[in-house]
């Protein structure tokens, strides 16, 4: 059954447009609390990034849950990732996080945490939308959610992440500059790699409630490049506005993307016995992920785009290791879900027990040229037989030596084509010819395009 309102990561969009208004989150507050107090009374979590709409949404929650009977505990601002292991360490019902990951500021958005701290399955997100089309009731008075703070929220979180690090190593003698996007990270991430040694330069560490994700974090790593040349760090550490996710920058300022770091956390833990299975990646992840990880014995799998999907994949081959292009990694060997801070100390990891610098331990992986072009089309213009013929044309060319994706939008009327190849240039010819197949095919197809 289709959700109205939930994506593949919690709801989302634009402020003050529906669903993302004031009286809705009230309403969700309320449907969410009945549906996690079915199995009795207990406490939900909320945290949120620093964006300004969320003072209003948190608010919202907050009536809604307490009238449904729940009693609520206050986080503040706390990246993502750790509301998610909050509410584990908490045994909470449920956790709740008001962002809008790396959108900017005019867009904000929910996701929910069970209490394991994974996000919910389906069919708890089709309860609570179940509810939202019931009355909303308050429960008697002497039955109200009683609400408190949790002071202490960002100390426990930090500690939680210097855990993940070995205790015999530390980052002495490194230089690293942390760009935490204005975002919930910005009173953490500094002080995790800063408590373990390091040298640490901040950058996006002053939110004000309308600069997050504004030309600075992972989604605009220039800044973070040329701080980290200026400075003469070791590398640069870049998260996104809710900090789940994660892109890095060598020493020699260029961009180590998700799917050249899951290469080195997978293959680090492969060197020391500890991987524990294969990968998983996405349909989106670079062909060269997937020749560097099987040259290294390493197993590769790929499901839909989106980190549900990857954890779904995961969870059913009892592997620990994979991620998106994006940044957005899973290392369920040490968290329950897409941590950017988790996964840095990951990577840095590999480089203090290897003794290589970021840009050595990336050179094993290297990406075939890729090129998307986004067709405004109907989704099921994918299947149409002319569509279908140039698919198999243009894998013939490539050899076997690339890869075709056509794959619909989750949001909008487009088809993104994507094409991978060892020849550059191939790939610039036939993703054209492609492209150009797709937008044919909607035409002469009812106007679908």
């Amino acid at each position: 059954m289709t959700k109205q309102y939930f994506g593949t990561d919690g709801i989302r969009g634009r402020v003050g447009e529906s669903p993302v208004t004031a009286d809705f989150m009230l309403k969700l507050g309320w449907a969410a609390g009945k549906v996690f107090s079915e199995t009795g009374r207990g406490r939900i979590l909320i945290g949120k990034d620093t964006r300004i709409s969320g003072y209003m949404f948190e608010s919202a929650l907050e009536a809604g849950l307490s009238s449904a009977g729940v009693d609520v505990s206050l986080l503040g601002p706390m990246p993502t990732p750790a509301i998610a292991y909050l509410t584990r360490t908490f045994n909470a019902r449920a956790g709740i996080v008001i962002s809008a990951s790396h959108n900017p500021y005019y867009d904000n958005g929910i996701k929910f945490f069970s209490g394991q701290g994974r996000k919910l399955d389906d069919a708890v997100e089709h309860a609570i939308e179940a509810k939202l089309g019931e009355a909303m009731v308050t429960v008697e008075s002497h039955r109200i959610g009683k609400v408190s703070r949790i002071n202490d929220a960002a100390g426990r979180y930090i500690e939680f992440c210097k855990s993940c690090f070995s205790s015999s190593h530390n980052l002495k003698g490194l230089k690293i500059v942390v760009d935490c996007a204005n975002g919930a990270t910005y009173h953490i991430a500094p002080n995790v790699f800063r408590e373990l040694g390091a040298e640490v330069v901040e950058i996006g560490v002053s939110p004000d409630g309308l600069n997050i994700n504004d030309n600075i974090g992972s989604t605009h790593p220039q800044a973070l490049q040329a701080k980290v040349l200026e400075v003469n760090a070791d590398f640069g550490i870049g998260l996104d506005g809710d900090g789940d996710r994660l892109i890095m920058v060598d020493e020699l300022g260029e961009l180590v993307d998700g799917d050249e770091l899951l290469y080195i956390v997978a293959s680090h833990l492969q060197q020391r016995g500890h991987l524990g299975g294969g990968v998983v990646g996405t349909l989106m992840s670079n062909f060269g992920l997937e020749q560097a990880l099987q040259a290294q014995g390493i197993q590769f799998v790929r499901a839909a785009v989106g980190d549900r999907y990857v954890l779904a994949e995961l969870e059913q081959r009892g592997w620990q290791v994979g991620g998106e292009s994006s940044g957005h990694l899973l290392c369920l060997n040490v968290t329950s879900t897409g941590d950017g801070i988790v996964a840095a100390l990951q990577v840095v990891a590999a480089m203090v027990e290897t003794g290589r610098t970021l840009h050595e331990l990336k050179q094993k992986m290297t990406k075939l040229p890729q090129r998307m072009i986004n067709v405004a089309c109907a989704a099921e213009i994918v299947s149409a037989p002319s569509v279908l013929q140039g698919v198999k044309r243009v894998e013939a060319r490539l050899q076997g030596r690339g890869r075709v994706l056509l794959r619909p939008s989750g949001t909008e009327p487009l088809v993104r084509v994507m094409i991978e190849g060892e020849d550059s240039a191939l790939v610039d010819v036939l993703v054209e010819e492609l492209a150009a197949i797709v937008a044919n095919a909607g035409t002469t197809k009812s106007g679908l395009c």
